[in-house]
């Protein structure tokens, strides 16, 4: 019998003991919340032998606005994000990991419920899910109820209609949340142009010392996130703590010493910034949101397609990757302070984005698109004790790393390659914290407060990932996709027109008149356009408006649109069946 001497702090686990079939035995350790998958192990080759209970673990939720994974544990060569990577080397790290939706307010109403857009009903800015579709429990709200303090720090709900002005305060926080004061800058004109003047730019490096109160927001959100950490140091009760940073969203307005980190000859183009031969043109999001900063508007640039000047592009890149070390600045701060208040070893920690941002790939810029270069987002969860072996007394995990000296050294603990949603964050959350997983949601659920669209993704966190798929199959709960079906991503994104318009990157609601929905795997993106009637919120799938198919594996960039000359009725019936439940 083996039993494992790695420390499990405040975390329900079970320990088994495993026979395989060459005579050998080994240890496999699972969350207390996955006794169902636990009795199916049991019933082939695993004998339980050891209940571990103890208090739940404290959450950490950091949710960056705009961040695709230009991090150096996701094989960027470039950016210097060293605290970020240190994280990532001390969790689980999932590398194909999509949002629902590639805009703010939806991505985020759809994780933090675990409901997807077409049952949030929030495609824009303009609703709130409790009152436009149904009155869904979200997750801090689920934990709240479980006995944690719940607090938000930033922007993790988007602000105003769609989370009713209060970030679903008091129903998801049990003290109103921090917003910066210096946030209410961001589109102001506090850029400095090379005729000396205050401009309202896109590309926006700035003397933090010349801003309004001498900050920036996301300074000020790790200031008052470390402040609740001290708070929560001395009080004996779990709590949930959920971060939102701003940048890199834009104007990508940062301390100008870091574009010393990047300097303009070593940026380079998008591998790809033509817009392709064969996209349809409903497909394609015309960047307005840029195109209204004082910067981009004396371009002059033609609408839709462009494009921007190639000096241009790569200042926009260059301030793109600043941002991000901004970032992982902010985060080190953080995560340093967590461990100074000695929580890291009772704390998870979650990082991921709401959605990814162009970079001029396809021609494109911002979001607004189904694309992987608008979808795609960081994921990785820091279990102590699980993701790593917890740290002795005065040992620190997470110590700050400056990314101007620091030199990286980075090695992964655990990377999964599975395809997993943002949407899955909650029941994933709830599991790892020992609460019971809320239930699947029927097909209908507007009236069900409490489910989720989203399957718990800690199936994939063992290292015998392979042996665990086998023992899912005969007591698998996967409403949405079944057991022995390919892993898949589901995005969406809803267009006014088949054509670029103003208004294509965010119709209202009343606008919408075509909805792609997109599926991703390891092999292929499959995208369909059909008819969409916001009256009734009902897509028309005998109405297609365009189709789009990309082969990941020989085209990575996803330019070569094989959708006109491929025969995918199997893909249509795939796509057609997962919309109906």
């Amino acid at each position: 019998m083996l039993v494992s001497k790695r420390p499990y702090p405040n975390h329900r686990l079970l320990l088994f003991c495993c026979s395989l079939p060459n005579g050998r035995s080994s240890s496999l350790v699972l969350p207390f919340a996955s006794l169902p998958m636990a009795f199916a192990l049991q019933s082939t080759v695993c004998v339980l032998i050891l209940l571990i209970v103890a208090a739940g673990m404290n959450v950490l939720l950091i949710v960056v606005d705009d961040l695709r994974p230009v991090l150096g544990c996701y094989g960027d060569r470039l950016v210097k994000s060293p605290n970020i990577d240190q994280l990532a080397s001390q969790s689980v790290v999932f590398s194909n990991a999509y949002a629902q939706q590639a805009v703010c307010a939806p991505s985020r109403v759809s994780f933090l419920t675990g409901r997807r857009p077409d049952t949030t009903r929030l495609y824009d800015f303009y609703s709130y899910w409790r009152v436009h579709a149904g009155n869904y429990s979200t997750m801090p709200q689920y934990f709240k109820e479980n006995g944690y303090v719940t607090m938000s720090v930033g922007k993790v709900f988007h602000p105003g209609v769609s989370s009713n002005y209060s970030d679903d305060y008091p129903y998801s926080w049990s003290i109103p949340p921090f917003h910066p004061s210096a946030e209410k800058y961001e589109n102001a004109k506090t850029c400095r142009g090379k005729d000396g003047k205050l401009h309202a730019n896109l590309v926006c490096p700035v003397n933090v010392t010349e801003m309004p109160s001498g900050t920036l927001p996301d300074i000020q959100s790790t200031e008052e996130a470390i402040r609740l950490l001290k708070a929560m140091k001395t009080k004996k009760q779990k709590f949930f703590l959920a971060v939102g940073y701003h940048k890199p969203h834009i104007p990508l307005r940062y301390p100008q010493e870091f574009l010393k980190l990047y300097p303009l000859e070593n940026i380079t183009l998008a591998p790809d910034p033509w817009v392709p031969q064969r996209l349809p043109a409903v497909a394609y999001n015309p960047w307005m949101d840029i195109r209204q900063r004082d910067d981009v508007k004396a371009l002059n640039v033609s609408f839709p397609y462009g494009p921007l000047p190639e000096d241009f592009q790569r200042q926009i890149r260059q301030s793109y990757y600043a941002a991000v070390s901004y970032l992982d600045v902010q985060v080190g701060l953080l995560l340093d302070a967590l461990d100074d208040a000695g929580l890291s070893n009772s704390t998870i920690v979650v990082f991921t984005a709401d959605h990814g941002w162009s970079l001029g790939e396809h021609g494109e810029w911002a979001k607004y698109s189904n694309f992987d270069v608008a979808t795609h987002v960081p994921l990785m969860f820091y279990v102590p004790g699980m993701t790593s072996s917890s740290a002795g007394r005065g040992e620190k995990v997470f110590p700050y790393l400056d990314p101007f000296s620091h030199i990286s050294d980075l090695v992964l603990q655990g990377q999964s390659k599975k395809m997993v949603e943002l949407v899955s964050l909650f029941s994933t959350l709830a599991e790892l914290a020992g609460l019971q997983v809320p239930p699947a949601c029927p097909k209908t659920s507007f009236s069900v407060a409490l489910c989720t669209e989203g399957t718990s993704i800690v199936r994939y966190f063992n290292s015998t990932e392979e042996k665990l798929q086998e023992a899912e199959k005969d007591g698998c709960d996967d409403t949405y996709r079944g057991c022995n079906d390919e892993a898949i991503a589901f995005s969406q994104y809803p267009r006014p027109a088949d054509t670029p318009q103003w208004n294509s990157d965010k119709p209202k609601l009343k606008d919408i008149r075509v909805m792609g929905y997109s599926m991703r795997t390891g092999d292929y993106r499959y995208t369909l356009w059909v008819g969409f009637n916001p009256s009734n919120f009902s897509a028309n799938f005998e109405d297609i408006h365009a189709g789009e198919l990309y082969m990941v594996k020989s085209d990575p960039h996803q330019d070569y649109n094989i959708y006109n000359n491929t025969l995918h009725g199997g893909l249509f019936k795939k796509l057609l069946g997962f919309l109906k439940h």
